[in-house]
């Protein structure tokens, strides 16, 4: 199965600037989920940096790259779930992380995630991150939760 940026929107609350994956090339629903992100010198995070700066200063921030690789467990716990069960995964808890080279714009990150676990509402992946044939980061264990879509609605102020 593969999905596009329309089918993931139309998966996940999150839109721009925070929806971070640009499609997904292949699901196992409850197995795995192979999930591409391109990352280009546009978006939001490289703003404020001043031209002539040094290249590290380009390097994208580990924050979005780990949540770039949630968000892709989220399609995959969303995929595999059973009909008439609802509810939106939310992110609560990361553990053994470990980022192992910086990610450029320019570069293609290719998000590797597998179910490991459901409980009671809640789920447990792991997988890895690659550019190319290198490895640039490994989730050891990714926890999310799940929540009805109204208690976690924008409240109108």
């Amino acid at each position: 199965m593969r999905l596009g940026h329309g089918e993931l929107r139309a998966l996940l609350p999150h839109r721009y600037p925070m929806l971070l994956l640009d499609r997904v090339d292949s699901v196992e629903p409850g197995v795995s989920l192979e999930a591409v992100k391109a990352v280009t010198g546009c978006e939001p995070c490289y703003r404020g940096i001043a031209e002539g700066q040094a290249p590290d200063r380009y390097a994208y921030p580990a924050s979005l790259l780990i949540e770039s690789f949630g968000q892709g467990a989220a399609v995959l716990w969303l995929l595999s779930r059973g009909p008439g069960t609802t509810g939106l995964p939310m992110f609560t808890a990361a553990r053994d992380c470990v980022l192992l080279r910086p990610v450029y714009p320019g570069d293609v990150i290719r998000h590797r995630v597998r179910l490991e676990q459901v409980v009671h509402g809640a789920a447990f992946a792991t997988g890895s991150s690659w550019v190319g044939t290198d490895q640039v980061a490994e989730f050891g264990s990714m926890m999310a939760v799940v929540r009805p879509a109204d208690a976690v609605a924008e409240r109108k102020r």
